[in-house]
């Protein structure tokens, strides 16, 4: 099976990672602040917090925002559910938007409307690993004095406009789960250039607690005082580590993953059955995932036939996502259901994430292009 995507270690990774294991500090020790240090400079950034995962990254970012009971944060239909689920952790209510059809990214149009008294932010989400339209977004931010949060666990490395994601909203999410760009086992960044989140963020991933063990090692006193009712969601040294020695290579593995789409985008462009995502000029894509829409009304059966088919023949191929407000938990408790956000309904029925990651070696991208391609074609409507 080849896999819609997965992590790349080698021997310095494993090396790293030994020698953590070997020292004194297995957390809060130096390797967390060297590999925020090294991630914000990766993107350009004054700051970069480390946390236990992705979600805890979403989650941290609303703590420090102030989202609460009674405040609203806008977000897009169609994202995995963590990026709803954060706002529900401080007490705030999700609303959901519908999404550009052509990219599957927040539409600005849509936000504008969904804009009340009670919002409190605005969540983008960098779907696949393409920017959102952060010029249009921050301008409806601005107006309406609201906060702009990047959900960039699928873009590390992705550019708009020649900025780095990681500069483009006030606060910035990134997952370092195995099948994302670089991987640290589990765990997640919020990176910002504002100086006044630093500190809160930093409580909060540490109970809430003043001070973490190694600083109050350096002070030379055991003091500390919980300030606010915070989280564990420190990241470990071990896995700081492993990711600082994962980021060196990242530069060459976002061109494996351009090549690579590249190579997709040549192979499939001219198959009618296929619908490629567009790419919004000025952006540079990240490629976490490689989707594409599947044209139902040319094929006798639906998606699931070729999912099926394809993973049959190893084409470990995968469905991102089933739109938030369409999960059970979510229609229970908001009363959400099918037919309240078009776009994202209707690519729901015909996305599917073909395998992307950097080890993927040119034939077995040659192989999951002759499987597609024979997939959709013997299933063809004639």
């Amino acid at each position: 099976m080849i896999p819609y995507g997965r992590q790349l270690v080698d021997d310095e990774d494993i090396r790293a990672v030994a020698d953590v294991l070997r020292s004194d500090w297995l957390t809060t020790g130096p390797q967390v602040r060297a590999f925020e240090d090294a991630l914000a400079g990766f993107c350009g950034a004054r700051h970069a917090v480390a946390v236990s995962s992705g979600t805890a990254a979403l989650h941290s970012a609303m703590k420090v925002l102030g989202v609460g009971p009674g405040d609203e944060v806008i977000i897009p239909a169609m994202t995995f559910v963590a990026t709803a689920n954060a706002v529900l952790f401080e007490g705030g209510t999700p609303v959901f938007s519908d999404v550009d059809p052509a990219t599957l990214l927040l539409d600005p149009k849509a936000v504008e409307g969904l804009v009340t008294p009670r919002t409190k932010a605005v969540v983008a989400v960098d779907y696949a690993g393409q920017p959102c339209d952060y010029q249009a977004l921050s301008a409806i931010c601005r107006r309406h004095g609201l906060a702009l949060v990047a959900d960039s666990c699928h873009a590390l490395g992705a550019q708009s406009n020649n900025r780095m994601v990681g500069t483009l909203a006030d606060l910035t999410a990134f997952s370092f789960h195995p099948v994302k760009h670089i991987t640290t086992g589990e765990g997640g960044m919020v990176v910002t250039n504002r100086d006044d989140l630093v500190a809160p963020l930093r409580r909060f991933r540490n109970h809430g607690i003043s001070t973490d063990h190694r600083e109050r090692a350096e002070a030379g006193t055991w003091q500390y005082e919980m300030l606010e009712l915070g989280y564990n969601y420190r990241m470990t040294d071990f896995q700081c580590a492993l990711g600082i020695s994962q980021l060196r290579k990242l530069p060459a593995w976002l061109e494996r993953r351009r090549a690579i789409a590249r190579r997709y985008a040549t192979a499939f462009e001219s198959v009618p059955e296929i619908r490629l995502l567009d790419t919004t000029p000025g952006t540079l894509h990240a490629f976490h995932l490689y989707v594409v829409r599947l044209r139902r009304e040319r094929l006798r059966s639906g998606r699931a036939a070729v999912f099926s088919e394809l993973r049959s023949r190893g084409i470990g191929v995968n469905v991102h996502y089933l739109p938030v407000h369409l999960h059970a938990y979510y229609r229970t408790r908001f009363g959400t259901g099918p037919g309240m956000f078009p776009q994202a309904e209707a690519a729901y029925e015909e996305i599917l994430s073909l395998p992307m990651h950097a080890g993927l070696t040119d034939a077995e991208v040659d192989n999951v292009i002759a499987a597609v391609r024979a997939v959709v074609g013997e299933l063809t409507e004639h």
